[in-house]
């Protein structure tokens, strides 16, 4: 329990001196991790199982959220193909400078060996990525599809490349792995009877550790890949998203052993943290490569840069692909510490830069020509909500009958925003007019063309961080019209509130209002005609009650 109570101690100490730096944690994390390794720390059993849980998790989670089909797009596939290709050709360059110069063991390698390390150079970090797009929510916005979309495939190529490294073609059992596609239907049928609570939790981890992990490692294939195929599998569950919110504080926890692992891989020297440090100096040609690829896609400049910046880093792969080229022979052993720190500093420097990475990005933006907006990517182009008297945010239940009740009693002209594919297909066959987008993503509002007419916006995502972002980036749009917002909890008002909201409809507080209304009129009807009519009561803090002092005759907002 000593060592347990060391790591423990490293981690949280090191965690609250980045977030009092105004770093995200895990760059604490790594510091820790680092300081145990030159400490001499005693070896902590099961550290290294608990990080790869961490990392299966993570990767389910991001399965979850997947759109198979997104990895067959241009933008994705195509980026990856081009960038890795110029990301090994500058890598190769700029480490066969330094063979040039003479620069320590760097001179005596070979050039298969330099190709080598330029190829664990090229890959962006999987768990680093998300985790900066989740402390954004900016998963579903097109730039962390994108990121995300091309991370995937960067793991099918690291993957293969272990593959062939070991020497192993995966078993000829794994063709049976096909069946696990209709076998998904099974899964999901014993998915609804786990229910909402732990064993809804118990089912994910079940399924990701011995279905993704477990059974793809017992025919040859990585487990990590699996864990990302089983979520993909289960991404069309209604409550894949509740899922995967009830993983994250279990998932995060995991994590931390991640990052405190990669400061374990040996004692650095001058000599090695140098040449960790020089090797950042490739971080902006690659942020650049992926800049140009994705506007050539027919990405907006802002759109590109925003995903070139938050994939400006070294992957964890980067260290795995290293290690089997130093055990077969083909790399020396001090690469390992190399990369390692390599990617512990490009974390730390890819964190201090998309701390600000929205305004970076439109900094940088100047940097590509502009093109029309008819001539830019159809998910990438400017949004017209016409002459919308009212924008309703997130149409799931709530929503739509917000929505439908805005029009109908109270005679406006409504806009919908919904991210779920499937969701704004069928409400615009129920005669919806309904703008595919994600409210919490600042992408979005940057893009809306026409807005200035708009008079009232209702936040009724099911979610109060969702909705609290939103509010947020609504003001940062400038928007000066009326806010609408739903909450569940009393400090969840009164948050809103405090950030602005005009008016919030507290869900729990007015459905018992509603409730006692219901049954009054109950009590009433049963008492005969001779019974007073009953009038129900206000309910406060009603969000239609926006609406009262607006007119639709005045001039718009």
């Amino acid at each position: 329990m000593e060592a347990v109570a060391l790591y423990l101690g490293a981690a949280l100490v090191g965690g609250l001196i980045a977030v009092l730096l105004r770093l995200p944690p895990l760059v604490g994390f790594l510091a820790a991790g680092f300081a145990l390794g030159a400490g001499g720390a005693p070896d902590l059993p099961y550290l290294e199982s608990i990080a790869d849980l961490g990392v299966v998790l993570l990767l389910f989670a991001i399965g979850l959220k997947l759109d198979v089909r997104t990895l067959l797009r241009p933008e994705i596939w195509l980026t990856t193909v081009v960038h890795m290709a110029v990301s090994v050709a500058i890598a190769f360059g700029f480490l066969g400078l330094i063979a040039v110069i003479g620069f320590g063991f760097v001179a005596g390698e070979s050039v298969g060996a330099l190709a080598l390390v330029g190829f664990a150079l090229s890959f962006s970090s999987t768990v680093f990525v998300v985790k900066v797009l989740d402390d954004r929510s900016d998963t579903t916005a097109l730039y962390g599809r994108i990121a995300v979309g091309v991370l995937v495939m960067q793991d099918v190529a690291a993957v293969t490349f272990l593959s062939l490294s070991s020497g192993e073609a995966p078993s000829p059992w794994a063709l049976l792995l096909f069946l696990l596609i209709p076998g998904s239907w099974v899964l999901h049928r014993i998915w609804d009877r786990a229910g909402h609570g732990e064993l809804q939790a118990l089912f994910g981890v079940s399924v990701a550790v011995v279905l993704g992990f477990g059974l793809f490692e017992l025919v040859g294939i990585d487990g990590d890949v699996g864990a990302l195929v089983v979520g993909a599998l289960l991404s069309s569950h209604p409550q894949a998203g509740e899922l995967s919110r009830s993983l994250m504080t279990f998932k995060d926890l995991m994590l931390v052993a991640f990052f405190v692992q990669i400061g374990l891989h040996g004692t650095p020297h001058l000599l090695e943290i140098g040449l960790a440090l020089l090797l950042l100096l490739i971080l902006p040609f690659q942020v650049a490569a992926y800049a140009v690829v994705l506007w050539l896609m027919r990405l907006r400049r802002r759109t590109s840069f925003l995903a070139s910046l938050v994939l400006a880093n070294y992957s964890e792969f980067g260290i795995i692909v290293v290690a089997v080229g130093a055990s077969t022979g083909v790399l020396e052993d001090q690469w390992v510490v190399v990369i390692s720190l390599a990617v512990a500093f490009s974390f730390g420097v890819s964190a201090i830069v998309n701390r600000r990475g929205v305004e970076l990005a439109t900094r940088l933006s100047r940097l590509l020509p502009a093109r029309a907006s008819d001539r830019l990517h159809p998910d990438d182009r400017l949004v017209d909500v016409g002459d919308a008297d009212a924008l309703v945010l997130g149409l799931g239940r709530l929503g739509a009958a917000t929505y439908a009740r805005l029009r109908d009693e109270y005679g406006l002209s409504v806009v919908g925003v919904e991210h779920d594919r499937t969701r704004v297909t069928a409400l615009e066959d129920e005669g919806y007019e309904v703008v595919r987008a994600d409210a919490t993503d600042l992408e979005f509002w940057t893009r809306v063309q026409r807005a200035g007419r708009v008079k009232v916006a209702v936040l009724a995502m099911p979610f109060h961080n969702a909705n609290l972002i939103a509010l947020t980036r609504l003001q940062a749009a400038g928007f000066t019209g009326k806010v609408a917002a739903v909450a569940r909890y009393d400090d969840d008002v009164a948050e809103l509130q405090r950030h602005g909201a005009d008016a919030v409809f507290h869900l729990y507080g007015s459905a018992g209002f509603a409730l006692a209304d219901h049954a009054a009129d109950v009590l009433l009807q049963g008492l005969g005609p001779a019974a007073p009519e009953h009038h129900p009561p206000a309910h406060p803090g009603d969000a239609l009650d926006v609406l009262k002092p607006l007119d639709r005759d005045t001039d718009p907002v």
